[in-house]
């Protein structure tokens, strides 16, 4: 069976994570494990602790058969690094496993910047969560086209016929979710944020006072 990875900061976690999470699980017919970065190496420090992160990611998943959560890059020293999670991921499974790595499309623009990027395709499958008629992968950086010429597909079959080594356009409806922007509303004290993240975890954010301004 298809295992499907989903890593990100989830500062917090909202409702396009889990739209992302939720399409690509209906599409492949598997459950989608969510994994908070510890330490996040392409983007400036998380807002809120990882023990805030993995709670709240936690509480956004709870009840839904087809969203996990994995905590393992919290319990790893060092920078989160995705090639590391896939490396020891690929270790615990059998060689012709399949495994996929599912992503936005902004993430993936920015593999080039990555740590062995181009190990990736070789570790699993790419998922693409591309916004519906966005043209978010129309153009793509040079390289990272050269990279991915021939891999992709537009069957979900695809994926599960083989270990690793190709790319899945993920079609979803255009949503507004922000992390950034959720932030910046709690720290502003604007009330609208709490309908961007599942009643749970704004609940949690109140309780802990994550996020307010300094």
């Amino acid at each position: 069976m298809l295992r499907l990875w989903y890593g990100g900061t989830f500062d917090p976690v909202h409702a396009g994570h889990l739209a992302i999470a939720r399409a690509a699980a209906a599409a492949f017919g598997v459950p989608v494990t969510l994994a908070p970065a510890a330490d996040p190496p392409h983007r400036p420090p998380p807002g809120a602790a990882a023990a805030h992160r993995a709670r709240m990611l936690e509480l956004a998943v709870a009840g839904d058969p087809r969203l996990r959560v994995d905590l393992r890059e919290l319990h790893r020293p060092g920078p989160s690094w995705t090639v590391d999670t896939l490396r020891g991921l690929r270790a615990e499974l059998a060689a012709d496993a399949p495994l996929a790595l599912l992503l936005g499309a902004d993430s993936f623009r920015s593999l080039p910047t990555w740590k062995e990027w181009e190990c990736l395709p070789e570790l699993a499958h790419l998922v693409v969560a591309e916004r519906a008629a966005g043209g978010d992968l129309d153009v793509l950086p040079e390289a990272l086209a050269a990279a991915m010429a021939g891999r992709w597909t537009e069957e979900p079959a695809a994926l599960a016929a083989a270990p690793a080594g190709r790319v899945y356009r993920l079609r979803q409806p255009l949503r507004g979710e922000s992390a950034t922007a959720v932030r910046r509303a709690i720290a502003a004290g604007e009330p609208d944020w709490e309908a961007q993240v599942p009643a749970a975890v704004a609940a949690y954010i109140r309780d802990h006072g994550l996020y307010r301004a300094p």
